[in-house]
């Protein structure tokens, strides 16, 4: 390939030899020379309407393919619009690639227009972050952030680079077009030691009662992981970092009683997955009867952060699944009952659901059940190979339950609401032969509503059904029931028609006040998309999630069942 003339274009060309095929940005003029370049590079630009919402797109790609994805924004308070997704991204552990600009070399330090010390900033919340001041450092640079989001030799989450503009326009002397960009993977070579692969899986043969939770460390090799789970006899339990590994219909997947799985089981596997608050910390109190945890992952946050594993086996999930696959890891005496009841329980509590939502179709004050609109959702899309996004407190609540298939992508252990539209605008751009549709809640709708001209414009084709409940609901519940004294928390959002906003950013559109006509509004908005569907839904039900104790925020952990059998095991 010919060799670039600028830092800007040699930028360009690593990424199109790393097999990125995107940016999501919003253009200013401090970054002008990299869009410019990567457009002439071959690179799609999707250009959005705040800082944040690149971030979250970025996310999107990389949880959905497992590659690298860039986002790109401009300097000063573009950057720090961008802070809250490159949170959300290192949490979820998603290798992004953020990339800016900073004022010229010359005017640094004098008070530049949007100066502002950005790798400093963003360090701390990212794997990787460098200033690159001069074209020799833009090869090393660029090649240790790549290795530094994918997680080569830590855990995956963002890098972040940014550039003088007078280095972007610069020569490019010290790029070497020659020098081979790979591939890499999600992971670097880290093969499991031989004893603790026996180890591990004589602890699973001594177990009787195994579940497997998974994270974002197994995504490499999902169909070792559903050998692995036919293997074992294990039930499994996802979460937001690996959704879809597993195919719902899976004998072992057991969502609808997670709870009872944590409590009972006496051997717990972990594959890539830190035990966090959604996790109760790997506690005694959530997991009451566990004997035994086998960690696998890479990182010392998925083998030994909050409860040191009785069994580790260090390794790429990838690798050491596939390596366990070939040993003999049936159980001695499973606990075939136990097994039995928890799957049937299962399937009999996604039954119920499903029966009572279609028998409740309104809540006590007239409008529409949260329950009975998925229920709805579930019936009309049947469609497996749908991708789902949730996006919300209150409804994210709901869908967590309700919702088939499984929200794909969703706020995730972060919590970062507003990601619904973003998430679904890349999910449509990275499968485009596939249906995507959003459930959002009112409020995290308002985050990046002007996305939805984002869609229109880059030809995304999803659906946003906006569950509008006309208040912030959670806390509006919380508000009423602790705080009624008080009339100033502002937790209501009244009169908002967010099918006229669509409408007029060009969007389908359409108003729902009743549950016979959900249906034919989801036929119709899935044959235009993109389209958005303003369901009135009741404010008066409370969430699985409120029920729980979530707003309450006990001091021990994130849920009040939890919380109580921590204080009563410490006596």
């Amino acid at each position: 390939m010919p060799k670039p003339s600028t830092v800007a274009q040699a930028v360009a060309a690593f990424l199109a030899q790393a097999g990125v095929r995107r940016v999501y940005g919003l253009t200013g003029s401090h970054i002008k020379p990299i869009w410019e370049a990567v457009t002439h590079a071959g690179l799609q630009v999707v250009d959005v309407r705040h800082e944040a919402a690149a971030v979250h797109m970025a996310q999107a790609e990389a949880d959905l393919t497992g590659r690298l994805a860039v986002a790109t924004v401009t300097t000063g308070p573009g950057l720090t619009n961008a802070v809250t997704g490159i949170a959300a991204a290192g949490y979820a552990r998603s290798p992004i690639l953020v990339l800016s600009a900073v004022p010229p070399s010359d005017q640094l330090g004098l008070g530049a227009l949007e100066e502002l010390d950005q790798a400093e900033l963003v360090a701390p919340l990212t794997r990787f972050a460098r200033t690159v001041r001069h074209d020799r450092q833009v090869l090393p640079f660029l090649h240790a952030a790549v290795a530094a989001a994918l997680g080569e030799d830590g855990p995956a989450g963002p890098s972040y680079l940014d550039f003088p503009v007078d280095v972007l326009r610069g020569a490019a002397r010290w790029y070497r077009p020659d020098e081979p960009t790979r591939a890499r993977n999600a992971a670097g070579p880290v093969n499991p030691d031989h004893g603790a692969l026996h180890a591990a899986a004589a602890a699973i043969r001594e177990s009787r009662r195994p579940i497997v939770i998974s994270g974002r460390g197994a995504a490499e090799h999902p169909p070792a992981l559903v050998d692995f789970l036919d293997a074992t006899g294990a039930l499994y339990l996802d979460t937001p970092e690996s959704r879809g590994l597993v195919p719902p219909t899976h004998a072992g997947y057991v969502p609808a009683v997670r709870s009872a799985a944590m409590a009972q089981a006496d051997t717990v596997i972990t594959i890539g997955r830190r035990l966090d608050f959604s996790l109760g910390y790997g506690s005694p109190a959530v997991f009451r009867s566990a004997r035994t945890f086998v960690r696998i992952g890479r990182t010392f946050e998925e083998l030994t952060e909050n409860r040191a594993p009785d069994v580790e086996v260090k390794g790429d999930p990838g690798r050491v699944l596939p390596a366990l696959n070939g040993l003999d890891l049936t159980p001695h005496d499973p606990d075939t009952e136990w097994h039995s009841q928890l799957r049937a329980d299962d399937h009999r509590r996604r039954d119920d659901w499903a029966g009572k939502a279609r028998a409740t179709p309104y809540g006590p004050d007239g409008r529409i059940h949260p329950n009975a609109m998925l229920e709805v959702l579930n019936r009309t899309l049947d469609d497996p190979s749908a991708l789902l996004i949730a996006d919300g407190g209150d409804i994210l609540s709901f869908a967590r339950v309700g919702l088939r298939p499984p929200a794909r992508l969703d706020t995730g252990t972060f919590g970062s609401l507003g990601v619904g539209v973003p998430f679904a605008v890349a999910a449509s751009l990275i499968h485009p032969g596939r249906r995507v549709v959003a459930v959002i809640g009112d409020g995290a709708f308002g985050f990046n509503a002007l996305e939805l001209d984002t869609a229109r414009r880059s030809g995304a084709q999803p659906v946003f059904i906006i569950a509008n409940n006309q208040a912030w609901n959670i806390e509006r519940l919380d508000h009423v029931e602790n705080y009624a004294s008080n009339p100033h928390f502002n937790t209501e959002l009244p009169g908002c028609r967010y099918d006229r906003l669509a409408d007029a950013l060009g969007l389908h559109a359409q108003h729902v006040t009743r549950i016979e006509d959900l249906a034919p509004a989801i036929r119709l908005a899935l044959a235009n998309a993109p389209a958005l569907i303003d369901v009135q839904t009741s404010g008066e039900v409370p969430s699985p999630d409120f029920r729980a104790g979530l707003a309450d925020l006990p001091d021990l952990h994130v849920l009040g069942g939890w919380d109580a059998a921590e204080r009563e095991g410490l006596g």
